[in-house]
């Protein structure tokens, strides 16, 4: 069939049921911003007002008109039910591993279960014996065990418990002898416990100084708190803040952490936390703790040029650099006159980009990749002798060490077509075997499909990155249903990893994934070329990648469907509006479309480091071209848009892809559907496998409707 009639066909298909649509109306008001001499209309401003009874109905009347629409796609059940039934044969997750005293706690998901429970066996091999069931915790609500701190005796396991997709942690703490929860509630937590003293009579928690999880403020002025047990919360101290150390120039979005790492305990190590990469980091002698006020002294600030992480060993702190080293390099100092500026460089800058540090009792290991491959060097503290770990596979790596104490470490392998693999490593004699935390696992026709990895030239001739996922023998002829998928910020690599939902692809649908500029495939360089002001790059490069697709006859323009979630919802709602004429169909997922007022939420204060802010010209100026509602123009043919919404997302306000949605609806003239669907027992995402794998496949289904896949096309 000629392609081209074969498009005309699908768009045909797609638009039935479409034109059948009637979308609730949506109301419009004269608001507008001045920002350095240029006005910035607002007309849908109203619908940022979440407790307004008139919004809260908007938003139910858009979903109850999405859902029925979704509900008559054939297919989307099916979907939903064939990954469920994947998951089920998915070999069990574990997370948190960690080693006192010989017990090992961790927790661990089996296939098929909605979220991990905490596990514990005396010896690696020995009899694993339930400690903790989220799943008990609170009737009719799904509870997630977000964080799991062992005390220093072994005796006590401090939890960090979230619930219906809050993210904030409710502090518990388990005894291990009897399994039952010491009387000390702490909520609400963002990152929970941290640590302990080391005569594990106190832990170290975040807290907040507001508990309303919809206020501004509820993730400003946040501060380390320090709980003895057996005394009332109310007692607990103030550790770490801009209140007890204001000296330190701690500002209210900054998130200052703290506490004592067990492995090296003469000091306490404070990190204030933001969203930029660089960090800013103090010590103090853990003997402080006795002491009214601790005396910090500065590890390290933004200047230093330091990211991902730090080791500690004897008398040295280790830190990955981007200092004249733009895919990062490996240097040190002392611990007790750090200074940066004069580090010994102990592993150079290579090929591809460090990505974090993880440390045993003798050696440092370095993880690397590429954006697609990854490898570990090893290096051994005491000599500064090098040598690369021989694995078994080439793919996504991962590396932690457990137990501080010992050599023995785990390593993880995994890419876009085989599942995970866990080996265990001994470092000292080099040696990897498959783990006592492995099952091997083999998915029905997975064996069948293949990755490629292409670079595909952008608008300015930089070569792009991406991955294409499909069945062996594909047919070039344009006829494949295409899903395109991208993120590109905060220095995050998209690399791959293996997922059942990759079984679209025996159905003979293209999945790709774009490595868009604003990640860090290709090292900090890559990372600043997608951020505030080059942010163009980011959906440019996007485009870039479905062009690619068309011209490389994987699809054509009425099959091509593009998806981003959360920051992913400035690439893809800037993509759209930019080429609406290279997509049919477009998933905007709890994505943040409207930079210029993402400040004005919750979670944007802390987000200003990475976007930007309207308070300056150039950060003002790059926020309106980040933004997909500022950008959607009347008389456009705009592919089928879908957005969605977490009603209880604490990241990206449901209002976000909501006024997206509602701008498209009043702006486009082709006829394609825009819809809005609302999870209300959602955060920014959900463990609740039945809903997560419900909502992704009315995300997919929407697409291979709109894109002519036959086996979402609703019956006449």
């Amino acid at each position: 069939m000629n392609v081209r009639l074969a498009a005309a066909l699908v768009l045909c298909a797609a638009l039935p049921l479409a034109a059948q649509l009637k979308v609730p109306p949506t109301r419009t008001v004269e608001v507008a911003d001045t920002y350095f001499g240029k006005t910035y209309k607002d007309p849908y401003r109203w619908l940022e007002d979440l407790k307004s009874p008139e919004v809260a109905a908007w938003f139910k009347a858009q979903a109850q008109v999405t859902d029925g629409t979704l509900g008559k796609l054939p297919g989307v059940e099916a979907l939903a039910q064939e990954w469920l039934a994947l998951d089920k044969l998915r070999s069990a997750a574990y997370g948190g591993i960690t080693v006192v005293k010989g017990r090992v706690f961790y927790k661990k998901t089996l296939g098929g279960e909605n979220v991990g429970r905490l596990f514990m066996r005396q010896g690696w091999v020995g009899a694993e014996k339930l400690l903790f069931d989220p799943g008990t915790y609170k009737a009719g609500v799904t509870t997630t065990l977000e964080s799991v701190v062992p005390s220093p005796d072994g005796r006590l396991v401090a939890l960090g418990l979230s619930s219906g997709g809050a993210e904030y942690a409710e502090v518990r703490v388990l005894e291990v002898a009897t399994g039952k929860l010491r009387p000390e509630r702490i909520f609400p937590s963002r990152v929970g416990p941290m640590g302990w003293t080391l005569d594990s009579t106190s832990f170290f928690y975040d807290a907040g100084r507001t508990t309303d999880l919809a206020s501004m403020d509820i993730q400003l002025n946040r501060m380390t708190m320090l709980h003895r047990l057996g005394t009332p919360v109310a007692k607990d101290r103030e550790l770490f803040s801009s209140t007890t150390h204001p000296e330190l120039g701690i500002t209210p979005k900054d998130l200052p952490l703290a506490s004592i790492d067990e492995s090296y305990p003469d000091y306490i190590i404070g990190n204030v936390g933001t969203v930029q990469s660089e960090m800013t980091a103090y010590y103090a002698p853990a003997a402080d703790l006795k002491q009214a006020k601790l005396r910090w002294q500065k590890l390290c600030d933004p200047s230093d040029s330091l990211v991902r992480g730090m080791a500690f060993h004897k008398d040295h702190v280790y830190a990955i650099t981007h200092a004249g080293a733009a895919k990062y390099k490996v240097v040190r100092t002392s611990i007790r006159k750090p200074d940066w500026k004069h580090a010994e460089t102990v592993i150079p800058e290579a090929a591809d980009s460090i990505q974090y540090l993880a440390k045993s009792r003798n050696y440092l290991f370095v993880v690397y990749s590429d954006g697609i491959a990854g490898r570990i060097l090893r290096y051994h503290l005491a000599t500064g002798a090098t040598s690369a770990l021989k694995l078994p596979a080439k793919g996504t790596v991962d590396i932690s060490c457990p137990d501080w104490r010992t050599d023995r470490c785990l390593i993880a392998l995994t890419s876009w077509t085989f599942p995970t693999t866990r080996y265990d490593y001994d470092a000292g004699k080099d040696t990897l075997a498959k783990s006592a935390f492995n099952t091997a696992v083999t998915y029905p026709g997975f064996d069948q499909l293949m990755a490629e990895e292409v670079e595909v030239p952008s608008h300015d001739g930089t070569l792009v990155p991406l991955s294409i996922i499909h069945r062996k023998g594909l047919k070039l002829d344009g006829s494949a249903s295409c899903i395109l998928e991208g993120y590109g910020a905060y220095g995050i690599s998209y690399t791959p990893s293996f997922t059942t939902m990759h079984s679209l692809a025996l159905r003979g649908v293209v999945i790709a994934y774009a490595h868009p500029r604003g990640g860090s495939e290709k090292g900090e360089a890559w990372y600043r070329a997608g951020y505030k002001a080059t942010k163009p790059n980011t959906w440019k490069d996007f485009i870039a990648c479905g062009e690619y697709l068309v011209k490389r006859g994987y699809t054509t323009p009425a099959r091509l469907g593009g998806t981003g979630t959360s920051a992913g919802g400035i690439l893809i709602s800037r993509a759209i509006t930019e080429r609406p004429d290279l997509f049919a169909a477009a998933v905007c997922n709890v994505g943040c479309a409207n930079t210029m007022r993402g400040e004005f939420s919750p979670n944007g204060p802390i987000n200003t480091p990475e976007f930007g802010t309207v308070q300056d010209a150039a950060e003002c100026a790059a926020l309106f071209e980040m933004d997909g509602v500022q950008h959607v123009q009347a008389g456009v043919k705009y592919p089928a848009v879908l957005g969605v919404g977490g009603w209880n997302d604490p990241r990206v306000s449901p209002w976000q892809p909501g006024k997206f949605v509602a701008a498209i609806q009043a702006a486009s003239t082709s006829g394609r559907p825009a819809l809005l669907k609302v999870n209300y027992d959602n955060g920014h995402f959900t463990e609740e496998k039945q809903v997560a794998f419900r909502n992704f496949a009315n995300q997919f289904g929407f697409l291979l409707w709109q894109t002519g896949h036959r086996d979402f096309q609703p019956a006449p």
